[in-house]
């Protein structure tokens, strides 16, 4: 049995529409039973993903209550706003909640109830809770049974993964989820028909289970930008976006789209599937009505049948510019610039964002919203001033200037990382200190720079510190191997998604005043502001006990490799903020006669009683 070409088993689906195709004749699904079908996925959708404590029987049961209203929104026209429906629709689902007495007091939504409908609605999203150990779902303990339910009829089976995708991702939009149930369908059936079964489900499943995960991510990190920061910064980012992917399309072609994906995103981060299915749908028919205009890699993604054009046309390359139109050196050289910022601000500057963000496609969509703040604040100053051309002629410089600051702190991680190597980086992220739990190498270099994470934010738990700093890792591992374009892009993307979980464990419970200002004062320049942020001096670290400084039990002895260096870090957190002026080679010292300690006493008769008796020393 051959999966040579699994690894790209999520990509076959969403560029090559044959097999699905295919797979769509062989089942006679038509378009309008096709539609209808994913209409009633739409609504299972919704429900799961605000009541994600529910039964999938439950959730079910209130599906079919919700679908006469929900086929209303279906015959939405093109050109019709899908704003009322997303009202009619979103209004009823959640008074069918709150008048469900059995649901409220499940659910603890007694709260929400109590308040009138727009309250309502924000009150319900406020539950709404990313839930972690995802992977168990891929985990397939009986690939014969899945089979055999799967020939007698494929829809409980495709239901059944919508369900746990929706209520384990409240977040990742209606169209993903349905995307990749498809994909999950097609790799269901195309593993029935191999011998080995479960090796196939193993490799089939986990690119799908990845996708999943860093969409999910991507999508609560675009809702969180719509509901913290103002319109103006949303649309920019997806403006950002959308010239980025198709530099090609004129200013006022991109300028409409990113309105439209904007209204779109907020929709779907008001949790209405229903319309952010319907929405998404009608904005790919556009899309594709003029490919001409927009981008020449939408063609073969345009050809595929729903839902995978959609996720196709997300996730397909960045054309390449015509830069025929007026040349950038305008914004800093003309004399009329301040003419035309005082006149027609909000337009000046975003004909700016165009212009930078399809000459420089190389650049991060963070990277390039600070230029664009920088160049806002200097015509802001200089034209005030007597003579603002010789002010803001140094505008390309600053630019220069953003950049290269931005590029520099990646190259040094990524330097940090290459000198070593992937788990002594995790291990200097965490901790930066000497290490005697890897095999490969006993010893680390220090770092008192990334110390700091743990003094810039010691409320944190350590165990909070420790996910923090392998997702900071896992980012390095991934970028770092790049080319230098595509890595800092890389790292200033996978920045934003981390420091922006960081924001949102804030908002849900404060941590200081210097990560709030970082999570709030500015978008653009939240990472160098975490950057620069420095030991939080108000923190009083309160006094523990050994036992609650590290763990020492013989189930040390047990651990696995990782284990192991998570307990090395956990106590490094808890040491940073007992002392966090200490120098950092006394934190190694610590360390390093913990490891001593763990390997003499799993070695001895009675490691608990040796752990218990030793650490006290």
């Amino acid at each position: 049995m051959q999966h040579a070409n699994s690894q790209n088993y999520l990509e076959e689906n969403l560029r090559a529409g044959s097999d699905i195709t295919r797979l769509m004749e062989e089942k006679s699904l038509i378009l309008s039973s096709a539609f209808t079908q994913a209409f009633c996925f739409s609504t299972s959708i919704m429900v799961a993903q605000f009541l994600q404590k529910l039964t999938y029987e439950k959730v079910q049961t209130i599906v079919k209550e919700l679908l006469d209203l929900a086929e209303k929104c279906k015959s939405l026209k093109p050109h019709e706003s899908p704003s009322e429906c997303c009202h009619q629709l979103m209004t009823t689902f959640l008074e069918h909640i709150c008048n469900n007495q059995g649901l409220v007091d499940r659910h603890v939504f007694s709260d929400c109830c109590n308040t009138n409908n727009s309250a309502r609605h924000k009150c319900f999203l406020s539950y709404k809770k990313d839930v972690a150990g995802y992977s168990d779902i891929f985990q397939i303990s009986n690939p014969e049974q899945i089979c055999k339910m799967d020939k007698e009829n494929p829809v409980p089976v495709k239901e059944k993964y919508i369900y746990e995708t929706s209520r384990k991702h409240p977040f990742l939009y209606g169209p993903t989820i349905l995307t990749m149930s498809a994909c999950y369908e097609t790799a269901v059936q195309s593993c029935c028909r191999e011998e080995n079964k479960t090796e196939c489900f193993q490799i089939k499943l986990e690119p799908i289970r990845k996708y999943v995960r860093e969409i999910s991510l991507r999508h609560h990190h675009l809702c969180e930008i719509g509901i913290k920061f103002n319109h103006k910064v949303a649309k920019a980012v997806e403006f950002v976006l959308l010239t980025k992917k198709q530099p090609r399309a004129n200013f006022s072609e991109i300028a409409k789209l990113a309105m439209d994906i904007k209204n779109l995103h907020q929709i779907c981060c008001e949790g209405n599937a229903v319309v952010c299915v319907l929405g998404r749908s009608q904005l790919m028919d556009y899309t594709c009505s003029k490919q001409a205009t927009l981008s020449s890699k939408i063609t073969p993604c345009c050809e595929l049948p729903e839902p995978f054009r959609g996720e196709c046309i997300i996730n397909s390359e960045n054309d390449k510019p015509d830069l025929s139109s007026l040349p950038l050196s305008r914004f800093t050289e003309d004399q009329f610039v301040c003419k035309q910022f005082t006149d027609k601000q909000d337009d000046f500057l975003q004909e700016f964002l165009y212009e930078y963000s399809r000459r420089h496609p190389e650049l991060a969509v963070s990277v390039i919203l600070r230029v664009d703040t920088v160049y806002q604040n200097l015509l802001g100053k200089c034209c005030k001033l007597e003579n603002p051309l010789e002010c803001y002629s140094h505008g390309e410089e600053m630019f220069q200037r953003v950049v290269r600051e931005s590029h520099e702190h990646v190259k040094n991680q990524c330097d940090l990382h290459e000198k070593l190597g992937d788990s002594n980086f995790h291990d200097r992220y965490a901790s930066k200190i000497l290490s005697r739990f890897m095999v490969v190498r006993e010893f680390l270099l220090t770092s008192a720079a990334e110390i700091l994470y743990t003094k810039k934010a010691p409320q944190l738990s350590a165990q909070e510190l420790v996910i923090f700093t392998k997702n900071m890792a896992a980012a390095a591992t991934k970028c770092c191997p790049l080319n230098d374009e595509q890595q800092f892009a890389c790292m200033e993307n996978s920045a934003k998604l981390i420091l922006g979980a960081l924001c949102r464990r804030h908002e849900a419970e404060p941590i200081n005043a210097g990560v709030g200002h970082c999570c709030d004062d500015s978008y653009a320049f939240r990472k160098p502001c975490f950057d620069d942020l420095q030991v939080d001096a108000t923190y009083i670290s309160p006094h523990l006990s050994c036992d609650q400084v590290v763990n020492l039990n013989e189930d040390l002895c047990s651990a696995q490799e990782e284990e192991l260096q998570t307990e090395k870090q956990k106590l490094l957190s808890n040491l940073v903020k007992q002392e966090p002026h200490a120098a950092e080679m006394q934190f190694q010292s610590v360390i390093v006669d913990f490891a001593h300690l763990v390997e003499m006493c799993c070695q001895a008769e009675k490691s608990e009683m040796c752990l218990q008796e030793e650490g006290k020393v």
